[in-house]
């Protein structure tokens, strides 16, 4: 199970510190894959920051009784100095990964060449988010973090994000984040909507639409 109670965010702006979350409770169970909707500035990329452990909430809690990947083709964390192949196999001692089978994943999935041998700062940003992407899939988790974006690249790559993704790994739960109902529907079995800092999780994906729409 993974699960938020009472959770809250805040950022220092001119003006005075700003609420970017408000009291968000939800719960997921392993398996089920829940789509949120909210428009440009809603909170959505800092709601799967604070689930991927990217950040911490100002107060409230965040259990997690499963595994949740960080933000699929989230980048941040790469030490811009090293590698990919450094940073591939920094991750892999963080999760006790296979470093050969990571490795191979990655060069199959990323197909960055020798690029993987060179200084991720040299890296184009959607070289940086192919291979964030083949990161994130290559070692396992219980739930998958999606923020907007669910592929990056050409039609051929965009076609294999998915399989992995949904296809592959259908058993998986998921948390995707997004203001596109199609996106949503598609992928996603619960719903919820993210207005003002305040989710409202509802009973069907059809139902967040009719709220979202407001």
């Amino acid at each position: 199970m993974l699960a938020l109670e009472h959770v809250y965010k805040s950022y220092p702006t001119r003006k005075g510190m700003r609420t970017v979350l408000h009291d968000i409770n939800f719960s997921l169970q392993k398996g089920e894959k829940l789509g949120i909707l909210g428009r440009n500035g809603a909170g959505k990329s800092t709601l799967i920051r604070l689930i991927g452990g990217v950040e911490s909430p100002d107060s409230g809690r965040i259990i997690r009784n499963m595994s949740v990947s960080w933000p699929l083709a989230f980048s941040g964390a790469f030490q811009g100095s090293l590698t990919g192949m450094d940073n591939l196999r920094f991750i892999c001692r963080i999760y006790n990964a296979d470093i050969a089978k990571v490795k191979k994943f990655t060069e199959d999935f990323a197909e960055l060449g020798l690029y993987l041998n060179e200084p991720v700062k040299t890296y184009s940003s959607g070289m940086k988010a192919r291979l964030a992407f083949a990161l994130s899939l290559a070692i396992e988790f219980d739930c998958y973090l999606i923020d907007e974006v669910i592929a990056v690249g050409d039609a051929r790559l965009n076609a294999k994000c998915k399989y992995e993704l949904f296809e592959k790994r259908k058993d998986r739960s998921l948390i995707l984040v997004s203001h596109n109902e199609k996106t949503i529907q598609q992928y996603c079995d619960k719903g919820a909507v993210l207005r003002d800092g305040s989710l409202s999780q509802l009973d069907s994906v059809e139902w967040s639409f009719v709220e979202y729409d407001k």
